[in-house]
Order: C-alpha cells, then sequence, then structure tokens
C-alpha cells in the first residue's frame, strides 16, 4: 500500500496540488488520468520521492519495495542488458556486489566469512540464485532477443532500451509498481505481454498511459487530476469516461426526475459491472460499483475538440486501385509488388514497417514516386491527407492560426474561421498564437482541422493519434467512426483500430497479406498461426 496524505505542490504562483489524500492497495491497479499539464507526471514523482511535495506526506507500507520505470534511457549505456535488468532491485545487486568484493579479497578472514555467509542467506532470501533467470525471462517475454542480453545498452536500439528499461521495473516482483507511459514504443506483442502480466500482478500499480485498450484491459481503478485534487473512481477508463458523460448530461437536464437518472445510471453500471478487467478483482469491483450512487458520479471537466468529416459528395465504385508498386530507399526494398483495390467505405488500418507504410501514403498522395508499379484514383474520390511528419505546415511560419486555417478554407471570414478554431479548443487570444510556436499536440488539431474543411471523401492517415491526450484520441475516434467515406490509416492505438477498421492490409517484404475482418481476429488469427508454427517446429 501506498498513500499521499495532505500532499500541495507549487510552482511559483501556480498551484499544482492542494491537500490531495488518495490510498493505492494491493491487488488494484490504477490508472492516472488528467489534461496535459494537470500533473499526472508529476504526481508520479511525487509518490516516487523523485520530488517533494511543499506540504504532505507519502507513506508505504513497511517492508514493501517500490519499482519505478525510468525514462532517461542513457543512463546505462555502459551497464550489460541482463545487469540492467536486475539493478531494478537495488538491494540484490548490492548484495551481488557486496558478495563479489569479499571473495575476491586475498586476505579472506574468519570476520569475512561470517558477512559472506549472511550475504548468502540474504542473497537466497531475495531469490537471487534465480535472478538471471527470471530477467532473461522477462526480456525474452518483451521481445529482447536473447543474443542482445550481453550487449551494453548503449549498443541497443532506442525501442530495445525502452523494453530493457520496463523489464528492470518489472524485475523482482515489487509490491508497487509505478509506470508512465510504459507501452510507448512497444508492439502490440510486448503491450499484450506486459497487459497479462499486470493483470497476473499481485502487488499494486500505479500507471500513466494514453492507450486506453491497456487502461480498459488492465485497470481497477481510474485517478482523474482536476482542478488540483485527485478523485478515485471504481471501474476502467471507459466506464470513467461514459459515467462522466452521463452525468454532465444528467447536469445539464434539470427538468427530468431524479428516480429516471437513477434507473438510467443502475442500467449503465450493470453493462459495465461485469467488464472486469481484473478476474481477482470482479466480485470486489462489482459490489463497489453495485453501491455507487447518482452523488459519487461527477460531470468531468475536461474539454474535448470537436471532430467531425463530411464529405462533400459521395464517391462511386470506382476508389483506388494498386498494382505492383514497388519502391527502394537507401539500398533496401521498403514496397515489393503492392497490390490491392479499395473498396467503397472500406476502412482499412495498414500494419508492417512503419517506413513501409509511410512511403505508401506518400506515392498515394503524389509526394513520392514509385520505382515501377502504378495506382489510379476514382475519378469521383478526393483525398484529404494527414502525414506521420507535418513539420513542413508550421515550421518557421509566422502566421496566426486564423491566418494559418484560413489557407486551407473556402470560407474566407474571421467569424467562421474562429468558430472552427473554438471547436478545436482554440478560442480567443490561442487562436492568434503563431503557427510556428505550437505543441506537437496543437499541431495535429490542426491538420485535423485543415481535413474537415477539405470535405474529402477519402481520408488518408497516418499515426493520428501521436502527440494527443486521451480527449483529443476519444474525440477523432468518435468522429473516425461516424466517418461517412473511405478510410486508409495508420495507428498502435488499439481501440483505434479496432472501433474503426473493417479491414487488415500487412505490408510484407513479400507484398501484402489483405484480411476483411477485424483487428481483433485479424489478432486472434495471427496467434493461432504462430502457435501453429510453434508446434510444427
Amino acid at each position: 500500500m501506498i498513500q499521499a496524505t495532505n500532499v500541495s505542490l507549487r510552482y511559483g504562483s501556480r498551484k499544482l496540488f492542494e491537500d490531495v489524500n488518495i490510498k493505492f492497495t494491493e491487488g488494484n491497479c490504477y490508472g492516472i488520468i488528467g489534461a496535459n499539464g494537470a500533473g499526472k507526471s508529476t504526481f508520479l514523482k511525487i509518490l516516487s520521492g523523485e520530488i517533494e511535495a511543499n506540504t504532505g506526506d507519502v507513506s508505504m507500507t513497511p517492508g514493501q519495495r517500490l519499482a519505478v520505470l525510468k525514462q532517461d534511457h542513457f543512463a546505462y549505456d555502459d551497464v550489460e542488458v541482463l545487469k540492467t535488468v536486475m539493478m531494478g532491485h537495488e538491494r540484490l545487486i548490492q548484495i551481488m556486489e557486496e558478495k563479489d568484493a569479499l571473495y575476491a579479497k586475498p586476505d579472506f578472514s574468519d570476520e569475512d566469512g561470517m558477512k559472506a555467509s549472511e550475504l548468502e542467506c540474504e542473497f537466497a532470501e531475495l531469490n537471487g540464485w534465480e535472478a538471471e533467470s527470471e530477467a532473461a525471462t522477462l526480456l525474452n517475454g518483451l521481445g529482447v532477443s536473447e543474443d542482445l542480453h550481453t550487449k551494453l545498452m548503449g549498443d541497443l536500439e532506442g525501442s530495445e532500451k525502452v523494453k530493457v528499461l520496463l523489464a528492470q521495473a518489472l524485475f523482482g516482483k515489487p509490491d508497487i509498481l509505478i509506470m508512465d507511459e510504459p507501452t510507448n514504443h512497444l508492439d502490440i506483442k510486448s503491450i499484450n505481454w506486459l497487459e497479462n502480466f499486470l493483470l497476473d500482478f499481485e502487488g499494486t500499480v500505479i500507471v500513466v498511459s494514453h492507450d486506453r485498450h491497456f487502461l480498459n484491459k488492465v485497470c481497477t481503478h481510474m485517478a482523474d487530476v482536476d482542478f488540483g485534487k485527485i478523485q478515485l473512481y471504481v471501474g476502467n477508463y471507459d466506464f470513467w469516461y461514459e459515467s462522466s458523460q452521463l452525468a454532465l448530461q444528467m447536469a445539464k437536464d434539470q427538468n427530468k426526475k431524479k428516480e429516471e437518472k437513477m434507473k438510467e445510471l443502475q442500467s449503465f453500471i450493470a453493462r459495465f459491472s461485469s467488464n472486469a478487467s481484473k478476474a481477482k478483482q470482479a466480485t470486489s469491483r462489482k459490489k463497489q460499483l453495485d453501491k455507487l450512487t447518482l452523488d459519487d458520479i461527477k460531470p468531468s471537466t475536461r474539454r474535448y475538440p470537436f471532430v467531425g468529416f463530411k464529405p462533400e459528395r459521395e464517391a462511386g465504385n470506382e476508389l483506388l486501385e494498386v498494382k505492383d508498386l514497388c519502391k527502394t530507399i537507401d539500398g533496401e526494398k521498403v514496397l515489393n509488388n503492392v497490390s490491392f483495390r479499395i473498396n467503397k467505405d472500406d476502412k482499412i488500418i495498414f500494419l508492417g514497417d512503419g517506413t513501409a507504410k509511410t512511403t505508401l501514403f506518400k506515392i498515394l498522395m503524389g509526394e513520392m514516386e514509385a520505382d515501377s508499379g502504378e495506382f489510379k484514383w476514382g475519378v469521383t474520390t478526393s483525398q484529404s491527407y494527414f502525414p506521420s511528419d507535418n513539420s513542413e505546415y508550421f515550421d518557421g511560419c509566422d502566421l496566426s492560426l486564423v491566418d494559418w486555417l484560413r489557407q486551407y478554407s473556402e470560407e474566407k471570414s474571421e467569424s467562421f474561421i474562429r468558430g472552427f478554431l473554438g471547436r478545436m479548443l482554440f478560442s480567443g487570444e490561442e487562436a492568434l498564437k503563431s503557427a510556428n510556436v505550437l505543441s506537437g499536440g496543437e499541431k495535429v488539431r490542426c491538420m485535423l482541422a485543415k481535413m474537415m474543411l477539405s470535405s474529402a471523401n477519402v481520408l488518408i492517415l497516418d499515426e493520428p493519434t501521436n502527440h494527443l491526450d486521451l480527449e483529443s484520441i476519444t474525440a477523432l475516434n468518435n468522429g473516425l467512426m461516424s466517418f461517412n467515406g473511405t478510410m486508409l490509416f495508420t495507428s498502435h492505438d488499439h481501440q483505434f483500430i479496432e472501433t474503426i477498421s473493417n479491414r487488415v492490409i500487412e505490408i510484407t517484404k513479400e507484398g501484402v497479406m489483405d484480411r476483411t475482418m477485424t483487428y481483433d481476429e485479424y489478432l486472434e488469427n495471427d496467434e493461432v498461426q504462430n502457435k501453429v508454427k510453434e508446434m510444427n517446429k
């Protein structure tokens, strides 16, 4: 158990937290949510002791060990991968080093022997003899191959370092686990492995993440950071989101009887209470949900942008045909005889190497030439493109946001442009700031506004959820689910993919694998095939 009591933190005149009281208990996973800048990561640092609060204190159950996912990817560059993982248990590493120093002494005394004996006992109690095996198992589960285990961290790629640091945090069965964005840079298989690991984890987990599927899968509670307070809710992210929206609807509509709203709430709880993300917590969570009253659910003060795409005209049956596209970049064949045909109302998720997907989209949008092959858009189609790198639209651009968006709008009036920007959360003075000073998330919202103004009937989106907060991801997700047109897109957001796509195209070294199915069906089918391959080895 870890508990924050009367915790307050200020930076100058800015109040980040005030009198926060919250307890995190064993067997539960807590998702910390809040708008960008609310202080989610800062609160994790307070809990871990990296930052000291102005007032209040953080206490842990005596004897329990806390592990934190490290964010510095270069801190262990001179350390072997396997040892880096084991360094997650500081006392174990300390014992190993003390033992080695004692046994290396040329004048090993009786006193040294007594000390070594004590260290050996503690080493065994900490399961030290299994340490290397456990570290290797964690690395293998996260997809770090055994040939990398003896290399130095400095020899690894960035994504591999992320996995090693995650294994370090998980190593040695900590009692309390604190993680900030643990799924960043992980592939689908590694995320699935981590989800299953956490579902079986018996300690306390506190996590910040923008991955809604991950939060829904592993979390038993949500801790909402808002206005300097942290409100704890039972349930996963979807339950929190739906209940907060329901409460907002209730607050706006004061004319209906409270009894009607209570029935609506009870029906809502009944649907979600059985959807426990952790089997061990299902019964207790359902009991807590059953005790909820109307007053327990508060409307969220979070602001969501409006995202809606309306095609100017309906596309015909001939949309896009791609035949034998090939492209080599820096001596590597990125696209190899890529062929497919797009049908009306297809919403296709493209999987595979990131360079290959981006290259394909650039070729389809005329930003890059293929080495061979051809493609043809239907005459009734109009395309709008969201590139994975939008820097060319903003770097060096000193236009205000009003003037920046006006470039892409047929309606030029300031009131129209400002109204559109307001729906994307750029209101008042925000609409007048320069385009070249925007944050990553603000640039994405501007690009989405540009796309909405195009009224295109085919959308091509390359990693549109990158840099967005949970609120903007949710709004974009809902907007694209309602889009009455055709989509080609890439993403690493599981829920985003599953709720939008109806077809999966995977780009491989040999060409493409094209399947008309949901994303979850694709993953299940892929898992089955991998198991068959393992059995046939």
